[in-house]
């Protein structure tokens, strides 16, 4: 089970944006996470039809996933993420200082 989930808001705790918060808009494959308003780089852009002018677009870049913490809905706090096996073999997301499921 994956620890961070699309639309999971975190907080970067390590790197040159460190404290900044952001909804996660993708999950990548090799433990990666684009974060919203985070590791914004330029990146320039060919002209196309749809952008006939190109130029300069500012973009979220990649960022690491063990550079994020999750803020739980519950208590607010940047905790870790454990998990939960419920009665059925169901497993669930909680956090791990309240205790609640995310």
């Amino acid at each position: 089970m994956k620890k961070l989930m699309k639309n999971d808001t975190v907080m970067v705790s390590a790197g040159k944006d460190k404290g900044k918060k952001g909804k996660v808009l993708r999950v990548l494959a090799d433990n990666k996470v684009i974060v919203e308003g985070v590791n914004r780089v330029k990146k320039n852009v060919r002209p196309t039809q749809e952008n006939p002018k190109g130029g300069i677009v500012d973009v979220e870049a990649k960022i690491d996933a063990s550079n994020l913490q999750l803020l739980c809905p519950r208590c607010g706090k940047q905790s870790r993420v454990g998990v939960k096996v419920l009665t059925g073999g169901e497993k669930k997301r909680i956090c791990k200082k309240c205790q609640d499921i995310i």
